[in-house]
């Protein structure tokens, strides 16, 4: 179970750390599309595409439907909700770390003015005698 959610993970951040790939994606949240129309806003070839296409397939990312001579394409969020998932871990752990620190801070903070007020408190008793 672990390996599958690694290799999930790592098929989906792969797929995801390319801008062609994230704009196929952005495209697809409006609708299924077929091939030439995924490819028509990219300035490269149809070949190109279609490898892009296959590591977002290959990352569970996009579905394929064929029908004859065209090839549909449509998204598929659940590996993006593995992937979510997997980031709210380590930034909910951050947030944890960054809480802590923060109040180690205060309290090291408030224990300096505490010395500072009872140094104060010192110097001026010392003074009214």
């Amino acid at each position: 179970m672990v390996e599958y959610q690694s290799e999930t993970l790592n098929n989906a951040f792969l797929a995801l750390s390319d801008p062609t790939r994230r704009a196929i994606l952005d495209r697809l949240r409006r609708g299924p599309a077929r091939v030439t129309e995924l490819a028509a806003p990219f300035d490269v070839s149809l070949n190109a595409i279609s490898k892009h296409l296959k590591i977002l397939e290959r990352a569970g990312l996009i579905q394929r439907r064929i029908s004859g001579r065209n090839h549909e394409c449509s998204l598929n969020v659940e590996p993006l909700r593995t992937a979510s998932a997997w980031i709210d871990t380590y930034e909910k752990f951050w947030e944890e770390q960054l809480a802590a620190l923060e109040n180690h801070l205060i309290s090291k903070r408030k224990k300096i003015k505490g010395e500072k007020n009872d140094y104060s408190r010192k110097v001026g008793d010392k003074k009214n005698h």
